[in-house]
């Protein structure tokens, strides 16, 4: 078997294309012969430093991604459901402490494992429960969630807010500007020593090209029970 393709996900909980790519990503990483690293990052300085605006600025695009939303929803068999203020929830309130908890739950375990189960916490608290993930306590609930254990959540609270963290964030949002990042999901595919990166959750199929797998759709268990 060849060497398996590094594939980076940055994302940020708040954004709900994220949620889409990363459960899509997430049906795929053991079927494709890649190595997924997970990337959380900071949307709010991506959207600044990339000088992007707010799709909630034109009313037009605000309507359209309602319908969208619920289209993909059930294209893509997530549990999406939209928070009664979506504008505050991800404009007001923001994802920074999110973003900086699941920056720490990574650094902890030095892997992915954990990282993914609290990250789809965090996602089903916005888009499904429509409840709080700025608070340590709505944090500490994600991750019991996730299956973490006191010990590990204590520890999580302590280190999330330590200089350490919010300078690991802001690397990781940098890196996703430095590959040209104006939004997420991003996904980048090194591929013959060369980056190629794909914007948003509707790439897979290209995505796969490009790296030699197969594309089967965003629920390929239904394509292949068996798998």
């Amino acid at each position: 078997m060849t060497s398996k393709k590094v594939v980076e996900l940055f994302y940020d909980v708040a954004s709900p294309y994220s949620w889409l790519g990363f459960e899509v990503i997430c049906r795929y990483k053991n079927m494709w012969n890649i190595d997924l690293k997970f990337r959380p990052a900071f949307l709010g300085a991506v959207m600044k430093g990339s000088g992007n605006k707010s799709p909630t600025m034109v009313q037009k695009k605000v309507l359209y991604m309602d319908k969208d939303l619920n289209r993909l929803r059930d294209y893509f068999n997530v549990p999406m459901q939209h928070p009664a203020d979506p504008i505050g929830v991800i404009f007001k309130k923001g994802s920074l402490s999110a973003m900086r908890f699941l920056t720490a739950v990574q650094e902890r375990e030095g892997g992915n494992t954990k990282a993914e189960q609290v990250s789809r916490e965090l996602f089903l608290r916005i888009w499904n429960e429509d409840k709080d993930i700025t608070e340590p306590g709505s944090l500490s609930e994600a991750a019991v969630k996730a299956g973490l254990s006191e010990s590990e959540i204590k520890e999580l609270l302590e280190l999330y807010t330590s200089p350490k963290m919010k300078d690991k964030l802001r690397s990781t949002t940098q890196d996703a500007l430095d590959y040209g990042a104006f939004g997420f999901p991003l996904l980048v595919c090194h591929v013959n020593s060369k980056a190629e990166v794909f914007f948003g959750s509707d790439r897979f199929e290209l995505m796969a090209h490009c790296i030699g797998e197969k594309w089967l759709g965003p629920q390929p268990e239904k394509a292949h029970p068996k798998l």
